[in-house]
């Protein structure tokens, strides 16, 4: 049930979009949701700007969940994902922004959960 968008302003390697991937099926245990339904898209070479610049790498993590988790895990969240940022992609945390949306319907598998 939760879903990781991924969008970089450089390039992702084959190698090291296998090695987000298995850091953000990790990460997402920090809100107490299993890797099992974890979807994740990763987009490279997007058009990002932060502060009006692109001249550093950038990141954008948006992170959809069913219902809703603690301050203190989203807190843990973020600098995970500013950590997968910096070492796998060479962002660093202050190029990085992470975005949390919680809602009460989802669906799968022609259901609800």
């Amino acid at each position: 049930m939760p879903f990781i968008d991924a969008k970089f302003s450089n390039t992702v390697s084959p190698d090291k979009e296998k090695e987000l991937k298995s850091a953000l099926g990790e990460a997402i245990t920090l809100l107490s949701k299993p890797e099992r339904f974890l979807m994740v898209q990763i987009e490279d070479n997007c058009r990002l700007y932060f502060g009006g610049s692109n001249d550093d790498p950038i990141a954008f993590f948006d992170v959809s969940l069913l219902h809703s988790a603690p301050r203190a895990s989203y807190e843990k969240m973020t600098a995970r994902l500013c950590e997968i940022a910096k070492d796998i992609m060479g962002v660093d945390g202050s190029n990085v922004y992470v975005k949390f949306e919680e809602t009460d319907n989802w669906g799968w598998d022609s259901s609800m959960f």
